[in-house]
């Protein structure tokens, strides 16, 4: 049987705020804020990360919008209200508008702000965001299978671990990787919206 219903509703760019986070669409200007965000941590160091190198950023930045415009991705600066600082990046990526499918990934946060709740801020931002205003069916993630604090904070969300796709993609390094895939469904959007409130609420 066909599954009907609407598609994913078109991307297109948006500001999302909560709990002194902002994530606002990623343009040029960001180039500077984002080298100062990743020089906290050295975090292109990383062999499974894809944080931007020194003097990288603005190639990042333009990559980001040529996905962008070819419709499968939505980048985002990621700001601390308190500080009017850029701290990172994320973004929707891998969208497949007639599945009503999309992906959160290319995170990354500036050192100081690792394991403090702005992970949880924005994860909660970006799903709200995908299921109640682009209808999204499925909201995915996807992380080197050696990178076992994403996977740590991915499973925190309440995504549900779906396998491993192996030798999947390369790394920054030139090594073959497997790829560990998660994701929440619209039924179970609910539950972990709950859920991720009160992680914050604590």
């Amino acid at each position: 049987m066909t599954q009907t219903g609407p598609a994913l509703a078109q991307l297109s760019a948006c500001t999302l705020e909560l709990g002194g986070v902002r994530l606002e669409p990623l343009t040029p200007a960001h180039a500077q804020a984002l080298e100062a965000a990743a020089a906290d941590g050295q975090l292109w160091r990383l062999r499974v990360t894809s944080v931007p190198e020194p003097g990288a950023a603005a190639a990042y930045i333009e990559a980001a919008l040529a996905g962008q415009a070819a419709g499968h991705m939505l980048p985002f600066a990621v700001r601390d209200l308190q500080t009017d600082e850029v701290i990172g990046s994320t973004r929707y990526h891998d969208v497949i508008a007639e599945v009503g499918r999309l992906e959160i990934g290319y995170t990354w946060y500036a050192k100081r702000y690792q394991r403090t709740n702005v992970n949880t801020t924005c994860k909660l931002m970006l799903m709200t965001h995908a299921f109640e205003s682009l209808n999204a069916r499925t909201v995915g993630w996807r992380t080197d299978n050696f990178n076992f604090a994403s996977q740590r904070a991915i499973e925190r969300l309440g995504a549900k671990r779906d396998g491993v796709l192996r030798g999947h993609a390369l790394r920054r390094d030139g090594t073959l990787r497997d790829t560990v895939m998660y994701s929440v469904t619209a039924g179970e959007w609910p539950e972990i919206k709950a859920h991720l409130q009160h992680m914050l609420d604590r």
